[in-house]
């Protein structure tokens, strides 16, 4: 049986000192005070943590484990400032802005009763919101796509850019059909649209990011070459010229329900496709895995393991398309996982049936 957290009411006059103790500890911190206040407040509980430097690693794969328990860490300690909310989402705090558009969508339609939710939880809503609105550049596209609350955004254009160059294969220019697995925003699924292909299935398994994909396609006035499918499932029924798989790069545990794009669990969805793509190939079909090293250079993932899966599969890398991250944690030396950011190299294999 779960022990229930203790809770105390926390306003203005509550320092950072004391609310770090109480966080710390376990305690929830109801917050009854000013909206900035508690914004303030919460930035001055994310110092207090950062200033507990985690110890040297002795590897890339010991600092990547510290990082993720000291992210685990701060996630949770920051997680106990709470704040009201009204049943119709009001925020109940002294100069509060209006969330209720962003917490609509990001839980849905309003219900009867109050709750309460975390304020970083909040803070995400809101710029998940504000992303919604405003839309990420798409250079490949032309043009912007929305990402939904909890859905991942085409922040990493260069695995966009690495679909958009590479060359179809001759079944799609003959009218065969392309899926794209765990579509999330649709991106994917609106650049193969882009570039004439005439059908495009595209799935996932998070309703977040059907509704997403559905709403970005929908946008950009490809409704008629993409069909966002329902079911859930990985792979469409039939087969497809073309497969794209874009799955989660690091095979370890999510912290949250929002890591799920970047954090794989032992790889499953990546061996998922792998040992189901053969079966969903038409005859001159490629399947087209967009993959970090990153794992390799963390240690999460041996050298060559990805090739031998590859082949256990039945497949055959008819190419490999590479490129360099552009992100700025890549050219960050303060990151404590520079070395291997700094060496990762983001690829699409080209996968073909055996030989």
């Amino acid at each position: 049986m779960h022990r229930p957290r203790p809770v105390v009411v926390a306003d203005d006059r509550m320092n950072a000192s004391t609310a770090y103790r109480l966080a710390c500890e376990g305690t929830s911190l109801l917050w009854q005070g000013d909206y900035h206040q508690a914004r303030q407040l919460l930035r001055a509980l994310g110092r207090r943590i950062d200033r507990k430097a985690p110890p040297a690693a002795s590897s890339a794969n010991a600092a990547f484990h510290l990082q993720r328990r000291a992210s685990g860490h701060r996630a949770r300690v920051l997680g106990r400032l709470l704040v009201p909310l009204g049943a119709d989402y009001t925020l109940d705090l002294r100069r509060a802005p209006d969330v209720r558009a962003a917490c609509e969508e990001a839980y849905g339609p309003p219900g009867t009763t109050a709750s309460v939710v975390s304020l970083r939880e909040l803070l995400g809503v809101i710029g998940a919101h504000q992303w919604r609105t405003k839309g990420v550049d798409v250079p490949a596209l032309g043009a912007r796509i929305h990402p939904h609350y909890g859905v991942f955004s085409p922040v990493r254009g260069e695995y966009v850019d690495l679909v958009a160059q590479a060359p179809l294969p001759r079944p799609v220019s003959l009218g065969g059909p392309a899926f794209d697995l765990g579509t999330g925003t649709g991106v994917l699924a609106a650049v193969l649209a882009r570039r004439g292909v005439s059908r495009v299935v595209a799935t996932d398994d998070n309703p977040r990011a059907l509704a997403c994909a559905r709403a970005n396609i929908s946008r950009l006035g490809l409704t008629g070459q993409v069909e966002i499918a329902t079911g859930g499932e990985l792979f469409p029924p039939g087969r497809a010229a073309l497969v794209v798989c874009n799955p989660p790069w690091i095979p370890a545990k999510p912290n949250s329900a929002l890591e799920h794009g970047v954090y794989d669990p032992k790889g499953a969805m990546l061996h998922a496709f792998l040992t189901g793509l053969a079966a969903h190939l038409l005859p001159g079909g490629e399947g087209w895995l967009i993959m970090s090293d990153l794992a390799e250079h963390l240690g999460l993932r041996a050298p060559g393991a990805l090739r031998s899966a590859i082949a256990a599969a039945g497949l055959r890398v008819a190419d490999r398309l590479d490129t360099r991250p552009r992100h700025s944690r890549a050219t960050d030396p303060a990151d404590p996982l520079h070395a291997a950011r700094a060496a990762e190299v983001t690829s699409l294999w080209r996968l073909g049936h055996g030989v």
